[in-house]
């Protein structure tokens, strides 16, 4: 919920140029896979796959194709210089990517599996932002612009920083693009573990039917990965396209238009073989479970930042709750406790604390390095030697208010309360409006039976990240013990469409 992840040592960079077909043309493609993510329990088993069948199928239908596999920062740049070299006045430009992306200040960013993310500024420092590459294809001289982007997984390092908010955010994109993301907004899918993405099964399916336009081609996709799914997974789709395109060359249907489709003549002849029957449009999702409409952003301020000048503008937070009253054994019947976990011994040979341990070696008082340390162990279960480390990291620095959060947060989950709710309170006053630590004491007031005082900072918390899941889910489930029925189901179903993994996470806290 609180916990950071150290990566490890880049992995090496495998871009592998494919044969143009002869009837390229001014067709070009780059396809990224990204699967050895070093912070992600084992390399996703979709990416590889998805990613060579989709330049399979794109050099058939004329496109030179790049095709990048388990990329670094240094090699994604590469290939996006590649592609920028490539581009002539006119020209069709698509990409495909495949592996972890990241919502950041409303932009889209793919992550390279070198990525060191602490941050939301490292998001940006090391990420690529979709809108980016799009407005210099377009700069370049690009015609049409396709981006087809399958990343709207629950990633290893999205709890780093509480301004994180669940899948893709929308792109604004210049004229003539194409985009269409495998998930729909401020959503995640969960991996089921098999070779082939549902995303791109339906879409390879759809792109080698002819006569389809672009446009018609990914709404049927969506249409068949919202059937596929039973609803709990649906594309979402944005087009600014001026001009007809097919992804196969030659298509002669007409580009479908926003308006309603005209009318059916009265008796209409049989389908032939190359112009199959309109697919009926999928009934809509429900609103609560599976498709929310994104809760509308605040009218000035930016996303949340330490800098005090941005957190005066917010509303104040909550004061500090009363003394909390005895926890419910229902909450701690299955919490960890700081006695459960890995032991140091155990975890000794895990190569990022390993390095981290190294450091500390050879300087104690590095509080970096024992900060860090302390998320990796929590990360891993060993909430105990975690709650060392800030005891340490505090020791240096007493005002290190993200430390005093971590430890909240890890005291929370082993049930002690009451020193939880000091240092929460402490973060909060040395930083006002600090949404991790009104989420972090949300999750104190919720352990210990305190629902009202539990949505009060909820409450706060989603005023200033109207997307933070782990908020939403714990002001549900506060409304419910507080009695409010079926306002405590609409926020728990929001936050299960936003992020599936919700419920797991917090039964792992001992809150169910």
């Amino acid at each position: 919920m609180k916990i950071r992840f150290l990566f490890l040592l880049p992995l090496l960079v495998s871009l592998v140029p494919t044969a143009p077909s002869l009837a390229a043309g001014d067709r070009f493609a780059l396809v990224i896979g990204n699967a050895k993510y070093p912070d992600a329990d084992a390399p996703l088993k979709e990416p590889l796959n998805d990613a060579r069948d989709i330049a399979d199928e794109l050099k058939r239908d004329g496109f030179s194709v790049e095709i990048g596999e388990n990329l670094t920062g240094d090699g994604m740049r590469r290939a996006f210089d590649k592609l920028y070299g490539k581009i002539k006045p006119g020209s069709v430009a698509l990409l495909f990517y495949s592996g972890f992306g990241i919502q950041s200040a409303r932009q889209s960013f793919m992550i390279p599996v070198d990525a060191q993310i602490w941050t939301e500024s490292d998001v940006r420092r090391d990420g690529f932002s979709i809108e980016t590459i799009l407005g210099e294809l377009n700069t370049r001289g690009a015609g049409v612009k396709i981006a087809l982007i399958d990343a709207s997984r629950r990633n290893p390092f999205e709890r780093r920083f509480r301004s994180f908010s669940a899948g893709l955010t929308p792109v604004i994109a210049p004229n003539g693009t194409l985009v269409m993301y495998s998930a729909a907004l401020a959503s995640v899918v969960s991996d089921v573990g098999g070779d082939h993405s549902l995303f791109v099964q339906e879409l390879l399916k759809e792109i080698r039917v002819p006569d389809l336009m672009a446009e018609e081609t990914l709404n049927r996709t969506k249409m068949g990965v919202t059937r596929a799914s039973r609803g709990e997974q649906v594309p979402w789709i944005s087009s600014s396209l001026a001009e007809d395109f097919s992804f196969i060359p030659g298509a002669t249907g007409s580009r479908p238009t926003a308006t309603a489709p005209p009318p059916a003549p009265p008796a209409p002849p049989p389908p032939v073989a190359n112009n199959p029957p309109p697919v009926p449009p999928a009934p809509p999702a429900p609103v609560a479970a599976n498709n929310p409409p994104a809760p509308p952003a605040p009218p000035s301020p930016p996303p949340p930042s330490p800098k005090p000048q941005v957190e005066a503008a917010l509303p104040p937070p909550p004061p500090p709750p009363p003394p909390l009253p005895p926890v419910k054994p229902a909450d701690t019947a299955t919490a960890p406790t700081t006695d459960s976990g890995p032991s140091q011994a155990m975890l000794a040979d895990d190569p990022t604390i390993k390095s981290l341990t190294a450091k500390i070696a050879a300087n104690p008082d590095d509080v970096n390095a024992l900060y860090r340390r302390g998320q990796v162990y929590a990360s891993k279960g060993a909430f105990g030697l975690a709650i060392k480390d800030f005891d340490d990291t505090l020791r240096i620095n007493s005002k290190d208010v993200e430390a005093l959060n971590n430890r909240c947060w890890t005291r929370t989950v082993v049930g002690d309360l009451q020193g939880a709710l000091k240092d929460c309170n402490e973060a909060l006053r040395l930083r006002p409006n600090f949404v991790d630590a009104l989420d972090s004491r949300g999750l104190v007031n919720l352990k210990s039976g305190a629902a009202k005082n539990a949505i009060a900072d909820f409450d706060a918390a989603l005023k200033i990240n109207p997307r933070l899941t782990s908020s939403l889910y714990g002001r549900g489930i506060a409304k419910q013990r507080n009695g409010s029925a079926q306002e405590g189901a609409l926020d728990i179903a929001n936050a299960k469409a936003m992020d599936p993994n919700i419920v797991q996470e917090f039964a792992s806290y001992g809150v169910r």
